[in-house]
């Protein structure tokens, strides 16, 4: 080893054990909804600038091969708050909530893992943005251990109105409408610095899920009402827009942060709910939301503790949503309520480069109307069945290190790999199956 590599390594073990001494690192938790993978300057984007991710990238670690838990937006936030494949919760929490069941439906505090364990550990807590896993009063944020909470229920709202497509009010104070004049992205900033100004005293968890850049799309100082016909109308510059707003947000609060002495003892994190859509660059990836294929569920990520994880890498490490709840759980020192495992692996160790990439297997799974998809990822294969079931269709097997576009399916040169990784993805499928049907 160099000498210079072995003394990084060093200061990277060392800062380790010394934040194991210290009080548990604040964990900050950003989410996007709707971003394409490629929209980031960090990520190559041309006409969107992000100068504070792109710096919290410089400052930290960038993912190559996280994605999403789900392809929409409820199920990746099921994932987060759980740490675990959402398909255990019930088929309701597969897809995203709409106006069918936005308001019935919802993640049972039963089986939420992280802010209440966080909580009981001692942090405060703190939820600002879009829930979208449950509108009724006893699946709210306060019920799932958040000590302060701020935002919206359901999937979207007018930016500055705060308004639900149907004309319904969607901003809420701790359980109680809220009225604010304000751009939404902004609003929620100032109350996650609020709430970082007032947290000195302990430890904090701050779960920062903003409702940009989803439709409707509606950009800073352009506050022309959404109507029910053009809510999903927009332009590429809008919601370019849009994602700069929430950069400069994330930016407010990492100075605050760094206002308070408190930047180097944070674990922050940023990603995104799921893949773009069709006002998203996603790169080489094919596809948008809504889909297995990787431009539904391939998400940016980035990762930052100075002093713990080394500044300016990138990691290939093969990651999913419900990971971050591992590895947040791991900084904290905090296990899981008895009896819960998590689907999540810790990533802190590969992170801080006390442990090389490890392979796993990651799997997905859409069922619903016009969409039936069995996905499977282990190492550079990914196997979807793109009509579950149906095999008069061709099951397709792509190396995404050669293929990272999906165009060539090698199903014809490795039946024997994608038979394995069928068998395993079946397995799964039946294993979450059950447990969903266990909890009633």
């Amino acid at each position: 080893m160099r000498r210079r590599t072995f003394l990084e390594a060093m200061g990277v073990a060392a800062a380790a054990g010394a934040q194991s001494r210290r009080r548990p690192p604040n964990l900050v938790f950003f989410l996007s909804d709707d971003m394409g993978y490629a929209d980031l300057g960090c990520y190559g984007a041309r006409d969107i600038r992000t100068p504070n991710l792109d710096r919290m990238a410089r400052e930290g670690v960038r993912f190559t091969n996280c994605y999403s838990n789900g392809a929409v937006c409820t199920p990746t936030r099921v994932a987060f708050l759980t740490g675990q494949y959402q398909q255990r919760f019930g088929a309701d929490l597969e897809g995203a909530l709409g106006p069918a069941n936005n308001r019935t439906a919802g993640l049972a505090p039963a089986h939420s893992v992280l802010p209440g364990a966080l909580k009981q550990a001692g942090y405060r807590t703190a939820m600002y943005g879009k829930w979208h896993v449950g509108w009724r009063p006893d699946c709210r944020p306060e019920a799932h251990g958040f000590d302060d909470w701020f935002g919206i229920l359901l999937g979207n709202v007018d930016m500055y109105t705060h308004k639900y497509h149907d004309g319904s009010h969607d901003l809420w104070d701790n359980g109680r409408p809220a009225e604010r004049q304000g751009y939404l992205t902004e609003l929620l900033a100032a109350r996650a610095v609020e709430f970082i100004e007032k947290s000195a005293d302990r430890p904090f968890f701050l779960y920062l899920p903003f409702n940009a850049p989803h439709w409707p799309f509606q950009p800073p100082g352009d506050p022309r009402p959404a109507t029910a016909q053009n809510w999903r109308d927009g332009t590429r510059a809008a919601y370019a827009r849009m994602i700069e707003s929430m950069d400069a947000a994330v930016g407010r609060v990492m100075d605050a942060l760094r206002r308070r002495g408190a930047d180097r003892d944070t674990l922050a994190v940023f990603t995104n709910d799921n893949g773009g859509e069709r006002l998203s660059e996603s790169g080489p990836f094919f596809h948008t939301k809504g889909t297995l294929f990787e431009g539904g569920i391939r998400v940016p990520a980035i990762a930052r503790w100075p002093g713990v994880i080394p500044a300016g890498g990138a990691t290939g490490q093969v990651a999913a949503t419900m990971d971050f709840t591992a590895t947040f759980l791991a900084a904290a020192g905090v296990q899981p309520p008895g009896g819960v495992r998590l689907d999540g692996a810790d990533l802190l160790p590969v992170l801080a480069g006390r442990r090389p990439a490890f392979e796993r297997s990651l799997f997905w799974r859409i069922r619903q109307a016009g969409r039936n998809q069995l996905a499977a990822r282990r190492g550079r294969w990914k196997y979807l069945d793109d009509n579950t079931g149906n095999r008069n269709l061709p099951e397709l097997l792509f190396d995404l290190e050669s293929d990272p576009s999906e165009r060539r399916n090698r199903f014809y040169e490795h039946q024997d790999l994608a038979a394995s990784l069928r068998k395993e993805a079946l397995a799964w499928d039946a294993e979450v199956d059950a447990a969903a049907r266990g909890r009633g």
